[in-house]
């Protein structure tokens, strides 16, 4: 399988799950929890940048690893442990560095990205073997 076939079906996958947690599931929630830091706008620079690197590193240790072996549910574990240890990079910093960073924000932002590393990596995978 091509990296780039299988990051190009990732990648869409995540964009879709992510933009639904955001815009409809998150976005109150981030705005009363985070409002006095967020900005007026995002910096879609930056999260293009977010984007683009998680999908590499889930790609290349979750997803094509998965794919060798023949187990979704290796997909399905590998990729809620890369979801967790990537999110827990950002929030566990910031709520070490950040004064008054809600506790809340990065509970629920542990469990949506180990959720959403498991979910990416195993519809990926199953595309992927169809």
């Amino acid at each position: 399988m091509s990296f780039l076939k299988t990051y190009g079906i990732a990648f869409l996958v995540f964009i879709v799950i992510d933009l639904i947690w955001l815009m409809f599931v998150a976005k109150n929630l981030y705005q009363k929890e985070l409002g006095y830091l967020m900005g007026e706008k995002p910096n879609l620079i930056a999260a293009a940048a977010f984007y683009l690197i998680f999908i590499t590193g889930v790609v290349f240790f979750v997803i094509n690893p998965a794919l060798e072996k023949g187990s979704w549910i290796y997909a399905l574990l590998t990729g809620l442990f890369f979801g967790f240890v990537t999110y827990a990079t950002y929030d566990l910093t910031n709520l070490a560095t950040i004064k008054d960073w809600p506790l809340k924000i990065t509970i629920i932002d542990l469990i949506w990205g180990s959720s959403l590393g498991g979910f990416v990596s195993t519809i990926t995978y199953f595309i992927l073997k169809k």
